[in-house]
């Protein structure tokens, strides 16, 4: 397949990334010289300088023979304006953009997408992809990271192991036989600094930070094993009055279980702007890191604070201020992937990365059949892949003991039509059923030949 993706930022990079290792024919514009110039020498990628929206640009990039555009740069106007010259002059046969502004996303604007009109085939709105991972954190409370899967109907956790975890220095084989009924696999383990794949006979140590992938029934069971609380988040405190911050509060008051949020935001427009939106959100102006204000909040009582304004260095500052005012949770949003290893020694409970986020969504809507979703974990350290099995897989008919994994690569689950299992060894995969893999950079490739991988669009 023949993509061209319009911006070389960190969005446009990691989906070039992603698409390019599986054999596409990807092409990958930007304005920035020094961005296309580093994606050229670091990925099987071509690249054109040059404003995406421009048609002589496009022509150079390959639009009249692409099967699929990207727009996502970091102007809203100009990715639409991209797809509309690639549809227009070009009929390039399917348009992705990421669209911010929410005035973009209204639903009573949604007939704007249309071929006859703006011709945008999938609209990805970063706001509102963080907005529901933000939820998907608050959620479940315990863990660090969390993304769902298989339809909703699995769920992957970070879950930092305490000194009061029931289960250290179990080997890992061992907490299959003591839990046989819980529908839980750790498929990842992030020791010193360091992310890898563990063997059944491995332990589990205070301070490792794990992934587990788990049915979503057996959520809150699968954190009682690792020795995580459940509580209910009833009252939640939201830096930041931006798009992400009013989608996360306009979010929990359509919730039926009332719960009671608070927004603090520093700009008085803005706050405005947010009291104007909200019916049963109470709305301060001011600085979400002066600790005057943060009493005023109450935020002592609060179950859980959640930063989110457009600087990270704030969102963890501020985070940190919170828990020194006794806020039991934390969670911060942080852009840059460099930042994430200071989040446990300041004591973050959990944070969300919104490029990450918005890779995973854009993959989700351009891949068709086979590879069905894609997170990513750590600084791309490794992946979670959710797959159809196709019926020229290697995989297809076996067993998953008699399966040639390689050493960094697990299976977290398996979906046969509607109902998610439990990945034991005699376990039969078959063409059709849905897997989820755990797999460390470096195996991504022979993950794909396992799975005979092949990005469609459709």
């Amino acid at each position: 397949m023949k993509v061209i993706i319009c911006g070389a930022g960190q969005v446009g990079w990691q989906i070039a990334r992603h698409l390019s290792g599986e054999r596409n024919d990807v092409t990958i514009v930007d304005q920035n010289a020094d961005l296309v110039r580093r994606a050229t020498e670091t990925l099987d990628v071509q690249g054109v300088a040059g404003f995406a929206s421009y048609p002589d640009i496009l022509e150079k990039a390959g639009a009249r023979d692409a099967d699929m555009i990207i727009a996502a740069t970091h102007s809203d106007e100009v990715n639409m304006v991209t797809c509309q010259v690639a549809h227009s002059i070009f009929a390039v046969p399917r348009k992705v953009a990421r669209l911010r502004a929410q005035s973009y996303q209204d639903a009573i604007y949604a007939d704007l997408y249309r071929r006859d009109h703006l011709p945008i085939d999938v609209v990805i709105s970063p706001e509102r992809e963080v907005a529901e991972a933000a939820l998907q954190r608050l959620a479940a409370p315990a863990a660090f990271d969390t993304e769902s899967f298989m339809n909703g109907r699995a769920q992957l956790l970070g879950i930092v192991l305490g000194e009061d975890c029931p289960v250290l220095m179990t080997p890992l084989r061992q907490l299959n036989e003591l839990f046989s009924t819980l529908r839980a696999i750790v498929v990842g383990v992030r020791r010193q600094d360091s992310l890898f794949a563990p063997e059944p006979r491995d332990l589990l140590l205070a301070g490792d930070q794990i992934y587990v992938f788990t049915h979503v029934e057996d959520v809150n069971r699968t954190l009682e094993v690792f020795g995580k609380k459940t509580k209910k988040q009833e009252r939640i405190i939201i830096i930041g009055g931006g798009n992400v911050g009013l989608a996360v509060a306009r979010a929990l008051e359509s919730r039926t279980d009332r719960v009671r949020a608070k927004i603090i935001e520093r700009n008085r427009a803005r706050a405005e702007l947010a009291a104007d939106g909200l019916t049963r959100t109470i709305v301060l102006n001011g600085d979400g890191m002066d600790m005057d204000l943060l009493t005023e909040a109450s935020i002592d009582r609060a179950d859980a604070v959640l930063t989110v304004t457009d600087d990270d260095r704030t969102n963890i500052l501020a985070a940190v201020r919170a828990k020194q005012a006794g806020c039991p949770m934390a969670i911060a949003l942080v852009n840059d992937p460099t930042l994430a290893p200071l989040m446990a020694p300041l004591d973050i409970d959990a944070y969300i990365n919104p490029r990450a986020t918005t890779v995973s969504s854009i993959l989700r809507h351009i891949r068709h059949g086979k590879v069905r979703a894609i997170y990513s974990l750590g600084d791309a350290e490794a992946e979670l892949i959710e797959a159809q099995v196709l019926s020229t897989s290697p995989m297809a008919g076996k067993l998953i003991r008699d399966i040639e994994f390689p050493s960094g690569v697990l299976v977290g689950g398996v979906m046969k039509g509607e109902k998610v299992m439990k990945p034991t060894g005699d376990l039969k995969i078959e063409a059709g059923d849905v897997v989820a893999l755990f797999t460390m950079a470096k195996d991504v490739p022979e993950v794909e030949r396992l799975l005979q991988v092949s990005v469609e669009f459709f």
